[in-house]
């Protein structure tokens, strides 16, 4: 058991944990859950005893491992495959041990112990790993110097994950996977024998692969059983009981106080108004609740341009004379929103550069519209910032000639604050810094946003406030993420890169999910479909299927927006929302109904686009 008990720690005069306490049962599968800033991975180096704390203690049982991914693997001449063997200590210094050993008694001893830990497969579980990693067989053999940080980042954590470790404590593995690694993860981390610690903002991943969710907040740790949705469940519902209690306290409190100003004044009702004094005094106040309010993101509205905005012929995409993606014959209208799929180095990034303009065709033709602008967020943008310069400098370069006060308003539509503006980005939490990359790259007012892994540095709210602002943005949305319910939530249309080419994927993600895990030896059994019975031939696809699909996915759309809206109507029409005067949040709310509204118009009509057409056959 992790035994964290009424802990105190300060980091720079700041309270990050002020006399909490939490339990974890050993082999719990827990998220670590909160805002951005709050102190999960400072948790993560208490536990590894790299910090002390100023109170309390963590108790951990004597001689449990401790693993987790604190930085990428060295870039040495080693293969991955032998970096991962390595990663198994205890193993490896008994195969050093039994190639100089001559005592007979320590041989058959290092032999035994050698059995007990399954030596003889740990070739093959390493290989796996790294393959479910996105490292195929000749990947495996290369050295680790071939392969840059953020490769070596996952032979680091293919390392840890083969190496077992008692404690798995990891720190948003998946920002440097892709969505296939992610999915990956997801499916081994169930599987995992002993206690696994992951700090992530990734819904699905937290849905999936974990059994309790331990939050941070306000310097306090509390534990709630079930995956991350029964956890936002449970704490809606004890909000709202804390909002109950607060009001119907708050009552009490008004008529004894009524009560004391009235008579205390009066012989006959002095010792009934100093009663109701003492009893105000005893009576400890419930907490106001602090929201989880997050500022929205804001694209500024392109106008309108015929379609297609963007169509490519038979065209050809690579570097250096070396085509990676070909055949491309692809068409982008201004309305559509497109998720990219496929493994890292499969393309992706190359298509994107390529419908940015960043790279030119090197065979067939792309067509642009003459008055297309495109905004490019790509994930290294984050890292391409001036440190020692302030967000309104930034904004200045790209707009020199409007008022400071433009310059600001702009900053606070994109979610920095007036203290952040005047922060020079070395001093910027990683959400800032990523906020003020999408502000730049969407400053003037694109028809096209690609936009790849948005989310590496957004909490969970500010990633919900991603998918409403692009919900209501009335333009075309390239994406690319790891992150499969913003696919889910945002993407109408899914390509698929692969094998060279891009091709439309007409199923849906939990498809996707299926084909991957069995590709990637990680499918389980409840999904793995029996050998079909042989036919004489191969039934022909029926008329329409694609058509259907698509229908199906329109359909799935204005369900999920009609969802958003449905939590809306709920927040609004909360009596205690309007006794408390909170208008500012009523605003906020209405405004973000009324996005979700257009969106949702557009996507009931995208459907019914879409019905028509199959009942055109």
């Amino acid at each position: 058991m992790l035994a964290i008990k009424n802990i105190t720690f300060r980091l720079e005069g700041r309270v990050l944990l002020d006399n909490t306490t939490a339990m974890i049962p050993s082999g719990h599968k827990v998220g670590i859950v909160g805002r951005n800033g709050t102190g999960k991975t400072t948790l993560f180096k208490l536990i590894r005893g790299e910090w002390a704390l100023d109170d309390g203690e963590i108790s951990i049982p004597r001689g449990t491992r401790i693993g987790g991914v604190a930085q990428e693997a060295p870039a040495s001449d080693i293969s991955l495959l032998e970096t991962v063997l390595e990663a198994d200590i205890e193993r490896h210094a008994l195969l050093q041990e039994a190639e100089t050993a001559t005592n007979e008694m320590r041989i058959a001893e290092i032999h035994t112990r050698l059995a007990d830990i399954e030596s003889h497969s740990a070739e093959s579980r390493a290989a796996a790993i790294l393959n479910g990693l996105g490292f195929n067989a000749v990947a495996q053999a290369r050295p680790c110097k071939d392969f840059s940080g953020g490769w070596r980042m996952r032979v680091a954590l293919a390392a840890v994950l083969f190496a077992k470790p008692d404690f798995l404590l990891l720190d948003e593995p998946t920002n440097y996977l892709d969505l296939e690694g992610t999915i990956w993860l997801e499916n081994f981390l169930v599987k995992y024998p002993y206690t696994v610690l992951i700090v992530s903002h990734d819904k699905d991943l937290l849905n999936r692969s974990v059994n309790a969710i331990l939050h941070l907040d306000q310097q306090k740790l509390t534990l709630y059983q079930g995956n991350y949705d029964n956890f936002d469940n449970q704490r809606r519902t004890k909000i709202e009981q804390q909002i109950s209690a607060k009001k119907k306290q708050d009552r009490e409190r008004e008529h004894m106080q009524s009560f004391v100003d009235r008579f205390k004044a009066k012989a006959s009702k002095a010792k009934q108004a100093q009663s109701r004094v003492k009893a105000l005094e005893r009576m400890k106040p419930i907490a106001a609740i602090v929201g989880d309010a997050v500022a929205s993101f804001n694209f500024p509205t392109p106008e309108a341009l015929s379609p297609p905005i963007v169509r490519m012929e038979n065209a050809s995409v690579g570097y250096d004379g070396k085509i990676i993606l070909e055949g491309l014959d692809l068409r982008i209208d201004q309305d559509d929103r497109i998720a990219l799929l496929g493994a890292n180095g499969q393309g992706k990034s190359t298509l994107s550069k390529l419908i940015a303009g960043r790279l030119e065709t090197m065979a067939g033709k792309m067509i642009t519209s003459t008055k297309l602008r495109i905004g490019y967020f790509a994930q290294h943008q984050v890292d391409e910032l001036f440190l020692d310069e302030t967000p309104i400098q930034h904004v200045m370069r790209e707009r020199p000639t409007e008022t400071p006060a433009k310059i600001r308003g702009r900053l606070a539509a994109g979610g920095l604050g007036a203290e952040a503006v005047e922060t020079v980005v070395a001093k910027l939490s990683g959400g800032q810094k990523a906020r003020l990359s999408m502000l730049l790259a969407t400053i003037d007012a694109p028809h096209l946003i690609i936009l790849d892994e948005p989310t590496n540095h957004l909490d969970i709210q500010s990633r919900e406030a991603l998918v409403q602002a692009l919900t209501a943005y009335n333009g075309a949305v390239i994406l690319v993420s790891h992150d499969s319910s913003l696919v889910e939530l945002v993407a109408d249309r899914l390509w698929l890169v692969k094998d060279g080419e891009v091709k439309p994927y007409h199923d849906d993600m939990d498809a996707y999910r299926r084909m991957l895990l069995s590709e990637r030896g990680g499918a389980v059994k409840d999904v793995v479909k029996k050998k079909p019975k042989p036919v004489k031939s191969a039934p022909k696809p029926k008329p329409g299927a694609a058509l259907r699909a698509e229908a199906a996915k329109c359909e799935m759309r204005v369900n999920k927006l009609e969802e958003m809206r449905d939590n809306i109507d709920r927040r609004l029409g909360n009596k205690a929302l309007y006794e408390r005067g909170d208008h500012e949040e009523i605003e906020k709310w209405t405004k973000k109904r009324k996005e979700v509204m257009k969106g949702l118009e557009r996507a009931e009509s995208l459907w019914m686009k879409a019905l028509e057409q199959v009942e055109r056959g």
